[in-house]
């Protein structure tokens, strides 16, 4: 079980809008590079640098090495914010 600083964390993680909009992305295509993510969302790269690094170290997004190339996915946990997203959208 989660102690309130780790929940805190969490939600500090996902709490920009761009932020969100990266992990519905990742839901929707696992294994996106940084450059992928910040131009499906049309917003600049060094922008989506900054908010995929803080959702890393929120523990929502986990990162995979490809030689040059960094591929970013949900960790179990970002899988399980993104439901909670999918709850919080239909209210």
């Amino acid at each position: 079980m989660k102690n309130s600083k780790q929940i805190e964390r969490h939600f500090k993680g996902i709490a920009n809008h761009w932020r969100i909009e990266v992990m519905l992305l990742l839901a929707q295509e696992d294994s996106l590079s940084l450059e992928k993510i910040a131009k499906r969302l049309g917003a600049n790269f060094q922008t989506m640098a900054e908010h995929v690094r803080r959702l890393h170290v929120a523990g929502l997004v986990d990162k995979k090495y490809h030689g040059r190339e960094v591929h970013h996915s949900l960790s179990p946990y970002g899988k399980k914010f993104v439901s909670f997203l999918h709850v919080v959208q239909k209210l």
